[in-house]
C-alpha cells in the first residue's frame, strides 16, 4: 500500500534505520536520530543501485515521487553517458 503524508510525518525512529516503503521502488529511510531521507531503488546494467532523491519534509511525498519518476525515465532512456549515477 502506498504511503501518505500522515505516516511519514507520524513515523518514529527506532535503535535501527528503518525503511518505509512506497511504490515503484521509492522509500524513506528514518534514521535512529530522526532524520528522513528519500531513496529511489532501481537497476541498471543487472546491478541494484540506489539514489538520493532529499531530505523530507524539504521533500514532500508528492515531489519525491515526481523526482523518482523523472530518474527512472533518464535510466530508461540511458544511451552512452547516463545522466543519472549508473
Amino acid at each position: 500500500m502506498p504511503l501518505n503524508e500522515d505516516q511519514i510525518a507520524n513515523a518514529k525512529p527506532d535503535q535501527k534505520i528503518c525503511r518505509l516503503y512506497d511504490t515503484k521502488g521509492l522509500f524513506l529511510i528514518i534514521a535512529p536520530k530522526g532524520g528522513k531521507w528519500w531513496r529511489l531503488k532501481y537497476r541498471f546494467a543487472g546491478k541494484e543501485k540506489q539514489i538520493s532523491l532529499g531530505v523530507w519534509p524539504e521533500v514532500t511525498l508528492s515531489e519525491a515521487r515526481l523526482a523518482g519518476d523523472r530518474a527512472r525515465q533518464q535510466v530508461k532512456d540511458c544511451i552512452g553517458e547516463c545522466p543519472v549515477q549508473c
